[in-house]
């Protein structure tokens, strides 16, 4: 075992003070993508954390890829019948998490998970590439399967069936959400780990802003 009580990081790339705050926090997460996207240090801007609460109440996390941003909210894709598909189903309160190390920024979302209407999900799903479109056909997520065998058979399976991409039809299984969040906070890291963090609560149709305590 190891011990890690004497590691240390110095937070210094930046400050968050209440003039840096903009009303609206769709707002300020452009700005902060925007940086993060023309860092050549962030290597997937878009790769985020997204918790779900599963039928134990235990949650659980792992890492998906942003889609889309829009004043109503955050797009990602998935399949519906994964583990994290048949939890949003039951509990469609989420948690999205983004943190851009070089920046020592991080934003964390919280939201209601919706299914995008069929005919976006469609739109998405034939902008991608041809071997990604026959993945989310082939695997049936969060299932066991025997080995990986199994799934490169069923891929060759469909590669040889498949004559043109007009064939392919977006699984009626596989689709995109839109986190429509009712609280972002915005962390910065400081130094003597005072860091500053904005949080927006969304109530009556306004947003909030308050600062919290580090």
């Amino acid at each position: 075992m190891e011990d890690l009580s004497d590691r240390r990081k110095i937070y210094k790339q930046g400050s968050l003070t209440e003039s840096d705050i903009i009303d609206n926090p769709m707002e300020l997460f452009r700005e902060w993508y925007l940086l993060a996207e023309q860092s050549d240090q962030v290597s997937e801007v878009n790769a985020m954390a997204l918790s779900t609460v599963e039928d134990n109440l235990i949650p659980r996390t792992r890492r998906v890829l942003l889609k889309q941003y829009t004043w109503e909210g955050f797009i990602f894709y998935t399949n519906y019948h994964s583990r994290k598909g048949r939890a949003i189903s039951k509990n469609p309160n989420v948690c999205l998490n983004f943190y851009w190390e070089s920046l020592e920024k991080q934003v964390t979302i919280n939201g209601i998970a919706e299914k995008l209407a069929p005919n976006l999900s469609d739109g998405y799903f034939h902008s991608r590439p041809l071997g990604s479109q026959l993945g989310a056909i082939v695997s049936p997520q969060s299932e066991v399967i025997p080995n990986r065998d199994y799934l490169e058979n069923k891929l060759r399976e469909l590669e040889l069936s498949t004559k043109t991409k007009d064939e392919i039809k977006r699984p009626e299984h596989w689709g995109g959400y839109l986190v429509k969040p009712y609280q972002i906070e915005f962390w910065q890291g400081r130094p003597n780990r005072l860091h500053d963090r904005i949080v927006y609560t969304l109530q009556d149709m306004d947003w909030i802003i308050q600062r919290y305590a580090p």
